[in-house]
């Protein structure tokens, strides 16, 4: 845990009782500070105060004695319309803030110059976070990650010198940092996503700059530079004054990191230096993860990580559960577990890594189905559809793909573990990459990627992919 200090012998509210609420709450108090604890949720209220915590109703406090409001990052800040309590603070003049802010003013006053690697994008924020605390681990440096990924910045151990704290950080979260200011900021792409809780494309876009844009002095802010958005942030922060560090998986740089041919290059002045290469591992597949990747070693050569230290770690990464997870195979044929692409944008990057593909998809479907694949079709072998989707999915395939309604995952993995190996081709993909929520059959994408792995785990045969 890291205990705040900077708020002894003051009164904070905490605002949204999860994971992350609790553990400010225990950080609050562990630094001296007096909390009151609230959320809409009366079970979490309950756990609150079996946890020895004061709980309240926030509409009746006195907001004068309260010195900030600490609010999880699922409740909203400006959109649709603030939260009651943002309001009610705002209007008392209080400020609103969330754990990671608590988290950067005790490292400021704890220490300053402590690694911290902080890390956004629409997609690829997890892989990335992950990657570069296992290139640190791998390396031998004392690592901390959390945030957004699972584990509350608040659980981790407090900043030290030489400990690297690497922080995955949704919009939600940047939004509630004011003074965000890592020695490292990644900001790997911007494309429309929670226009909900930031009201436009220009909003949401602005947020996620602000990661990079806060960099502290001395330090480095790689920033992709494949979607508009995002190019434009690079050349804004670059004009503040800050050391960026463009990246791009397919264009090309006159200085910056490029990946061409499964190699990460640092371009100094149009000249190619390699640094690493990616071919052959296959928790780092796709264009997708090859811009993960080139973050990732930016970020670690960055810290003082050696080049043969980052190859070695490259080669050892095992991948997130859920993501184009490895999970078994079956002679020639390999299975693989992306029970986290539960829409269409998601499903793409899977499809797009693969080229011979038995696809399991299906769930509970998105707005727009399945149609904006039509350009991977002709490397589905066939389909196996499961759940609400399967009639929808199966009126778009018609004609175009092979396609069996299965209804359930477990009539679809033995069909198309079976058409996988009489199918006779070189490396069949029997894929889990459903494109929809699970919300029908399953109470999250865990949970059915959990049932996926355990159904090929019981075919015979199946040895684990190492």
């Amino acid at each position: 845990m890291t205990p705040i200090t900077s708020f002894a012998g003051k009164t904070v509210a905490v605002f949204g009782l999860g994971g992350s609420g609790l553990a400010s709450c225990q950080a609050l108090q562990a630094g001296g500070a007096d909390v009151v604890a609230s959320d809409d949720n009366i079970d979490r209220l309950v756990e609150a105060a079996r946890a020895g915590f004061i709980t309240a109703d926030l509409h009746s406090v006195t907001w004068s004695n309260i010195a900030a409001l600490v609010l999880t990052p699922g409740v909203p800040l400006t959109h649709p319309v603030p939260h009651w309590t943002v309001l009610a603070a705002q209007a008392a003049s209080v400020e609103v803030i969330g754990d990671v802010e608590l988290f950067c003013r005790e490292r400021r006053h704890l220490a300053p110059d402590a690694p911290f690697v902080a890390i956004t994008g629409t997609n690829g924020k997890s892989t990335t976070t992950a990657l570069i605390a296992h290139l640190l681990r791998e390396a031998g440096f004392d690592t901390q990650m959390g945030g957004n990924i699972g584990t509350a910045i608040l659980s981790l151990q407090p900043p030290a010198a030489g400990r690297v704290h690497v922080i995955e950080m949704s919009s939600y979260q940047i939004d509630l940092t004011p003074s965000l200011d890592p020695a490292v900021g990644i900001l790997l792409n911007v494309t429309e996503d929670h226009l909900d809780r930031h009201g436009s494309i220009e909003h949401y876009a602005a947020v996620k700059e602000r990661l990079v844009a806060g960099v502290q002095d001395g330090g480095t802010a790689i920033v992709g530079v494949d979607d508009d958005f995002s190019a434009t942030a690079a050349e804004r922060v670059a004009l503040a004054g800050k050391t960026v560090l463009r990246l791009s998986v397919k264009r090309p740089l006159a200085n910056g990191i490029v990946v061409e041919n499964n190699a990460i290059y640092r371009v100094n002045d149009g000249e190619h230096e390699a640094i690493a290469r990616i071919d052959g591992i296959g928790s780092l597949r796709g264009a997708h993860n090859a811009q993960n990747a080139a973050a990732a070693a930016a970020a670690v050569l960055a810290l003082g990580v050696e080049r043969e230290a980052l190859q070695r770690g490259l080669r050892s990464f095992p991948g997130l559960a859920h993501r184009m997870e490895q999970v078994g195979r079956q002679g020639e044929t390999l299975f693989v577990n992306d029970s986290k692409a539960t829409n269409a944008d998601a499903a793409a990057k899977a499809l797009s890594s693969y080229e011979e593909i038995f696809w399991i998809a299906g769930g509970k479907p998105k707005t727009g189905g399945i149609d904006s694949l039509a350009g991977f079709f002709p490397k589905i072998r066939k389909a196996y559809l499961i759940g609400v989707a399967a009639e929808e999915f199966a009126a778009t395939l018609d004609g175009k793909v092979e396609y069996e309604i299965c209804e359930t995952l477990e009539v679809a993995v033995p069909h198309a573990a079976r058409d996988a190996t009489a199918s006779e081709l070189v490396e069949p993909v029997v894929l889990l990459s459903p494109a929809c929520a699970s919300f029908d059959q399953f109470r999250n994408f865990e949970i059915r990627g959990d049932r996926f792995r355990e159904l090929v785990a019981a075919l015979p045969g199946v040895k684990p992919v190492k």
